[in-house]
């Protein structure tokens, strides 16, 4: 006979035995497993995680894509309508200022609030008419085709039919610009200091002197390599005389994004804001206006004395007393 112990609380009657916890009397419950993963794993209190969350993540980013892509293209011609656009130089007329295969940033916003071009402005505009050749011909690859249309409409490369040239001006409206011999090019009487023109470069050529008073709303552009650009000097017979109007700009060119070692930004040359350049545009006007108001002030002084002169001649009635 099996001696008893003690029956209350805390009895061994209460505790398990080691042989007990594979259940029985005492025991877990049947259908519970011991050991990590059951009720004695302490790390169990986190909770589950559905099967198949990644792939639900992934189903939705796939799901995504197609507006996240159409936002971003969007975007990109909105950008290259009213903002910036990019712009590829095909030749050498712009040394060393710009070298072939530049990439250029121009700016296409300020247009849009009535800016115009200024003097010392590197621009881009369409061609006015016979200052470019027939563009070479695309891709005959059909594909190749698409693709390249595709990315010059939203702006990530230039297009192939677009005909748009890039010069600095030179000279704006109202303004008088001459060269002879081998320079300097003088704006309104004032010589320009021009360190951008190319390395062993004159400011003419000898061969095209000019001279020409800018009409309004139209500039004077020229290459920074003077003696490889074919720029106004070279269109003084076609309409405009070689001057460009304002209406075909399409924006300056304000930095140099590609590649990363020719990032330079496109300042504008101290010698255009050297005093007096715009004597003959700003002065002038101002002189006539002075000389016009002068006979205008006489006049009417003259027709004030007339008038004050009866008054001073009539003799003053006698007071009553």
């Amino acid at each position: 006979m099996t001696p008893e112990g003690p029956t209350g609380p805390g009895g061994p009657t209460d505790l398990p035995g080691p042989a007990d916890r594979s259940g029985g009397p005492g025991g877990l419950p049947e259908g519970l497993p011991a050991g990590p993963g059951g009720p004695d794993d302490p790390g169990d209190d986190e909770p589950s995680r559905p099967s198949g969350g990644s792939s639900g993540k992934q189903r939705s980013f796939w799901k995504e894509l197609p507006l996240l892509v159409g936002i971003a293209l969007v975007l990109a011609l909105l950008i290259k309508t009213f903002l910036v656009q990019a712009f590829s130089i095909p030749s050498d007329s712009m040394q060393h200022t710009l070298e072939r295969g530049d990439r250029v940033l121009v700016d296409k916003l300020t247009p849009w609030f009535g800016s115009k071009p200024t003097r010392g402005e590197v621009v881009v505009f369409h061609d006015p008419g016979g200052w470019l050749g027939e563009n070479p011909p695309a891709s005959g690859n059909a594909v190749t085709k698409g693709i390249q249309k595709g990315l010059s409409f939203i702006g990530l490369m230039p297009s192939a039919e677009e005909k748009d040239l890039i010069k600095r001006v030179i000279g704006v409206g109202g303004d008088t610009v001459e060269c002879s011999g081998t320079g300097p090019v003088k704006v309104n009487g004032k010589a320009l200091d021009e360190p951008y023109v190319f390395a062993g470069n004159t400011p003419c050529t000898p061969d095209r002197p000019f001279k020409i008073t800018v009409p309004k709303n139209r500039i004077w552009v020229m290459g920074d390599h003077r003696q490889d650009s074919l720029d106004s000097r070279y269109h003084m017979t076609l309409p405009g005389g070689g001057t460009v109007s304002d209406n075909e700009v399409v924006g300056r060119a304000i930095t140099v994004a590609w590649p990363i070692n020719r990032w330079d930004w496109l300042s504008i040359p101290g010698t255009f804001d050297q005093p007096g350049i715009n004597a003959e545009g700003g002065l002038a006007p101002a002189a006539a206006g002075f000389l016009g108001a002068v006979p205008l002030v006489m006049l009417r002084r003259r027709r004030l004395l007339k008038a004050a002169a009866p008054q001073a001649e009539t003799p003053a009635e006698p007071e009553d007393r």
